[in-house]
């Protein structure tokens, strides 16, 4: 049996295929298999995909029908592997030669780490680099995210996985096929913060392992952006979801909790006092804010009468341009 499952699960990413699939099997570390995944794409895809059919190394395994879910594939795909750990790369990302073998690596030494992620180049559609993706970890306290670490996923969970999805990109990771089958895989359920909900729970089963060294390279182009754009009100739900999730398994300090409400308060109090959300979707994420956070009417007060307070503002300025207006046209 191979020691690596490379699962990549594709849509609609024909453009990329190839330097996806060729930065795989040209990977320093060979123990592997690669199974390549379609979920009906409407591309040119499978024509590509067939092309790496008689490398021994390769399984094709296509959909009859769309999924609807980038959670459904990878919990295919991990249901498929016979890897002793698994490495899903996204269609549209690429890797350095060196990921597996660094990576698997840490895994051999450290039987206690559930996964292991490098840290991500963010490239544009015509791979230009732009920065790294984990940026937004820096702030932070107390987790060098320039430096390797282990760090037991209990504390990680308490102080990053709480608010904030520590790991920005599924290819970067390599993890253990046992934890991530006993935890039931990824959430079907959630649409865009499956992913975070997964690196907590895997985290909870032992420690977790990063390194510095920017060996992936994480896609950001057009279709992902207006994927992100459609689905932010949907994710806002889901982030308190999953902050809620974490808070009541991690036994996150109420101290903690505090704060993070504080912080995230912002995120939901505009979309609930906003006419452009839908009532259907009001409801979802005011659901959601009440499962996490302990004082929400409270805590939406101050941020709610400056959305009123901007809104006069606003409705007042229009007046007084219609207004002087008026008076000029009747001079």
């Amino acid at each position: 049996m191979p020691k690596v499952s490379v699962v990549v699960p594709n849509y609609n990413h024909a453009r990329f295929l190839r330097r996806r699939i060729d930065t795989i099997l040209g990977q320093t570390f060979q123990d592997f298999e690669l199974i390549l995944l379609d979920d009906c794409s409407t591309d040119a895809s499978r024509p590509i995909l067939r092309e790496y059919a008689s490398d021994p190394r390769v399984r094709l395994e296509f959909n009859e029908a769309n999924s609807g879910s980038a959670f459904k594939q990878w919990n295919r795909g991990v249901r498929l592997a016979r890897g002793k750990y698994v490495w899903i790369a996204e269609s549209d990302d690429y890797a350095d030669e060196r990921l597996l073998e660094r990576l698997v690596a840490v895994l051999d030494d450290s039987p206690q780490v559930t996964f292991a992620y490098c840290r991500s180049w963010r490239v544009s559609s015509d791979d230009g680099l732009d920065g790294f993706e984990d940026l937004y970890l820096v702030p932070l306290a107390g987790h060098p995210w320039t430096a390797d670490f282990c760090l037991e996923g209990l504390g990680l969970c308490r102080e990053c996985f709480s608010h904030v999805n520590a790991v920005p990109n599924i290819s970067a990771v390599v993890f253990r096929k046992n934890v991530y089958d006993a935890i039931g895989g990824a959430d079907e359920s959630l649409h865009l913060c499956g992913d975070w909900k997964l690196w907590a729970d895997m985290a909870l089963r032992g420690s977790v392992a990063y390194l510095c060294e920017p060996l992936n390279y994480f896609r950001f182009h057009d279709a992902s952006v207006r994927k992100q754009s459609e689905l932010a009100k949907v994710d806002i739900a889901e982030y308190l979801h999953v902050c809620r999730w974490v808070f009541d398994r991690a036994s996150v300090p109420s101290a903690v909790i505090e704060r993070i409400c504080e912080e995230k308060v912002g995120l939901w109090v505009p979309l609930l006092m906003s006419f452009r959300t839908p009532l259907a979707l009001k409801r979802k994420i005011a659901r959601s804010a009440w499962a996490f956070d302990p004082h929400p009417i409270r805590r939406a007060m101050r941020p709610a009468l400056a959305i009123v307070w901007l809104k006069f503002l606003r409705h007042w300025r229009d007046i007084r341009s219609m207004i002087t207006a008026e008076k000029y046209a009747n001079h």
